[in-house]
């Protein structure tokens, strides 16, 4: 049994003063909280069942205690049956009932699955794979975001819907579409083809050689004489210029956002008193979907996680597969909060998936731990998917909250029924006007994303085993395990030590010196930088600076790189600690910097390697630089450890006490009420003096809760 007393901390936690430290909302409006701590609702499918159960349904999702249901997001084909020809009657009587038992309604556009006529009778609409194949019906997200016409038909059904609906109290709020992005990852066909090269005269300022230069078409005679000889890049067709290809990936983002704002803009204008957002899903496996290009139209942005997808990282141990991704939902969450301030899971599984290459049962609690954890993260609202299981078509064993005979609750089910129960009860604990303690205020971290660097190194990984996303998951879970909260910042976004007293840059490969004098300013400021390897080796371009590796950064960092090597993963180095990491060991073998620091009392070497010609050599520094300070990690380790320990050393160098929890054990901060939740196979004990416990015990265990006041 795992064993952290908290003693210290939580007595700071109660001495020291408290500060306001959550970030303001957007101007825009919010999921409304319905007098409850945190609204719980289900998806509901009136097109999938017989017109004389919708009653019968929708009164035991009330009576189970859910306060909001959600309609429509597949419904085109039902809304619209034939060119023009509106049926509105099924969807107005589900309105009726769900108004008669008391449940609020998100409606949604449909705009992910246009019916059969338009697909026929328009074809240009078809996503084109890249093997040269439509995307045919029995799909959904098939139709291409460039063509005109379907951006067209998906205002008129925008402008149709909020026309019917804008004003009716029982909807609260409109979904547009479903987890944007292609289910095909890209689109290759004609319009996308326009609409990339729309983009790339946009953005070269309709120069041809400016391009030409950009992509360096010097390089295997690429030069292009004109837009039109400009094709879409395609990995398929052989290899392809990689600054085209990024290019593509960012058009792509472009025009998915572009139909978002679109229908958002007709929704807003619309409606009266409804807010508008959108669920995104799984950022890591859609990294050409940039929610940051929707902060401005939506009202905030929601998200989907299923944790127990078997394609996401997950703990180790004997109930990882039962007990899911707690890291990467939580990465999600602060992802999607970060673009607008609040957000909320709109689609969280109630038990089994069943699109997993394997699909076991969730652990008897984890099911109420994943809404407590959202719970815990300040989610406005929390939504499962479904209701009702299946009993035909393509999600026949997805479980939903009633079991396939439609009046027996799942043992999900009965989890949710037990969380919205105990969360009424703990309500009048609560305090929505409480400010952050201080001793969590003062760890506050900010996370530069750009989705650049992103798609750039997932182009030219130099390394097979190289993941942006493993190098960012190392820093992000070192924060939460150190129980700082974390916001991601976009490039465009003011770096204020006040506000983030810490500032993790991982793997940010393309940046600018405007980029990198602001983070110098922000760390003279009194900030605190921690910036990982691979760090400013190339220009907006992706081209590499012209300079010795790591000479943009190294009157910020205080290092000089001398060579980066790699090792095979079955051969791994070793880094020893020093200083404050004194007594640790390290592996590491996907990336390594031998550095050359400065000879100046301003550098402390943390870490060094221990084997090979450059044993010796600092692995990870810390430099002092006007009223801050910046930690820099030349190495990726294996498991993640040397970067938790340098996060760890930043926090504590500047006068911080990092909670120090095991991955995957969360401690959450909202509304007053601290929430433990608990993913790991093992026991964890827990001690928060002077604290009054309201749910769960000292011991969490796995797929366990704690709340405390």
């Amino acid at each position: 049994m795992r064993k952290i007393v908290l003693l210290f901390v939580f007595c700071v936690l109660c001495l020291v003063r408290l500060v306001s430290a959550q970030k303001p909302s957007t101007d825009g409006k919010t999921f409304p909280n319905l007098g409850k701590l945190m609204p719980i609702g289900a998806y509901y499918y009136p097109e999938h069942w017989e017109q004389n159960q919708w009653d019968r349904d929708l009164k035991k999702m009330a009576d189970m205690g859910f306060t909001f249901t959600h309609f429509a997001e597949f419904a085109w084909s039902r809304i619209e049956p034939t060119e023009g020809v509106y049926a509105w009657d099924w969807l107005d009587r589900s309105l009726e009932l769900a108004t008669r038992h008391g449940l609020k309604v998100v409606m949604c556009t449909p705009t992910a699955t246009p019916p059969a006529w338009m697909f026929r009778k328009y074809p240009q609409i078809q996503v084109l794979g890249a093997n040269g194949r439509p995307q045919e019906m029995g799909n959904r997200l098939h139709a291409s975001f460039s063509d005109p016409f379907f951006a067209e038909q998906c205002k008129r059904i925008a402008k149709a819907m909020v026309k019917r609906y804008g004003n009716n109290p029982t909807i609260i709020g409109w979904q547009i579409s479903n987890e944007p992005h292609y289910a095909g990852q890209y689109d290759y066909s004609p319009a996308a083809e326009a609409a990339f090269r729309k983009f790339i005269r946009t953005k070269y300022a309709d120069n041809i050689d400016t391009l030409n230069k950009a992509w360096g078409t010097a390089f295997w005679s690429q030069s292009y004489n004109n837009w039109e000889q400009i094709k879409i890049p395609n990995k398929q067709l052989g290899d392809v210029n990689h600054h085209a290809l990024l290019d593509f990936q960012l058009s792509t983002a472009a025009e998915i956002a572009n139909n978002l704002n679109l229908q958002a803009d007709i929704l807003k204008q619309g409606s009266i008193g409804q807010f508008v957002t959108t669920n995104y899903a799984y950022f890591k496996f859609l990294p050409e979907v940039n929610p940051f290009l929707t902060a401005r139209n939506l009202d905030f942005s929601s998200y989907t996680f299923y944790p127990l997808s078997t394609f996401l990282d997950s703990p180790k141990g004997a109930l990882a597969h039962r007990l899911g991704s707690g890291m990467e939902m939580s990465y999600a969450h602060d992802l999607a909060r970060s673009t607008n301030g609040t957000t909320g899971i709109m689609e969280l599984q109630p038990g089994q998936i069943n699109w997993g290459s394997y699909n076991s049962i969730p652990l008897p609690g984890a099911v109420r731990m994943w809404l407590y954890h959202n719970f815990g993260m300040g989610a406005s609202f929390a939504c499962t998917y479904r209701f009702r299981q299946p009993l035909f078509a393509g999600e026949q064993y997805h479980k939903g909250i009633m079991e396939t005979d439609g009046t027996t609750p799942s043992r999900g089910g009965l989890e949710y029924v037990q969380t919205i129960e105990e969360l009424d009860a703990i309500a009048k604990e609560a305090d929505p006007k409480a400010t952050l303690p201080a001793a969590i205020a003062g760890m506050k971290t900010a996370i530069l994303w750009k989705q650049e660097n992103i798609l750039d190194i997932a182009n030219q990984p130099h390394n097979s085993s190289f993941d942006w996303w493993r190098v960012m998951y190392n820093y992000y879970s070192a924060a939460k395990s150190a129980g700082a909260q974390v916001t991601f910042l976009p490039p465009n976004a003011a770096l204020s030590p006040k506000e983030y007293p810490f500032v993790i840059v991982p793997a940010y490969q393309m940046a600018d010196r405007a980029e990198v004098q602001k983070w110098k300013q922000y760390a003279e400021a009194g900030g605190h930088l921690i910036i990982s390897a691979r760090t400013a080796q190339k220009n907006k371009y992706g081209h590499l600076h012209q300079l010795l590796f790591g000479d943009m950064i190294a009157d910020l960092t205080g290092n000089h790189i001398q060579e980066i090597d790699q090792l095979p993963i079955a051969m791994p180095g070793k880094i020893v600690g020093k200083a404050g990491l004194a007594g640790k060991d390290f592996a590491w073998s996907v990336w390594g910097e031998i550095l050359n620091p400065a000879a100046t009392p301003k550098l402390t070497p943390l870490a060094s390697y221990a084997d090979d010609f450059y044993a010796g050599k600092p692995a990870a520094t810390r430099y002092l630089i006007g009223d801050g300070s910046v930690s820099y990690v030349a190495a990726i380790s294996t498991d993640g450890a040397l970067e938790r320990e340098v996060t760890y050393n930043a926090y504590r160098s500047a006068g911080q006490t990092p909670f120090n929890l095991p991955n995957y054990v969360f401690l959450e901060w909202t509304k007053g009420l601290f929430t433990c939740v608990n993913y790991t196979s093992e026991d964890y004990k827990i001690a928060l003096p002077m604290a009054k416990r309201l749910v769960g015990t000292d011991v969490v265990a796995p797929g366990g809760v704690s709340v405390w006041k």
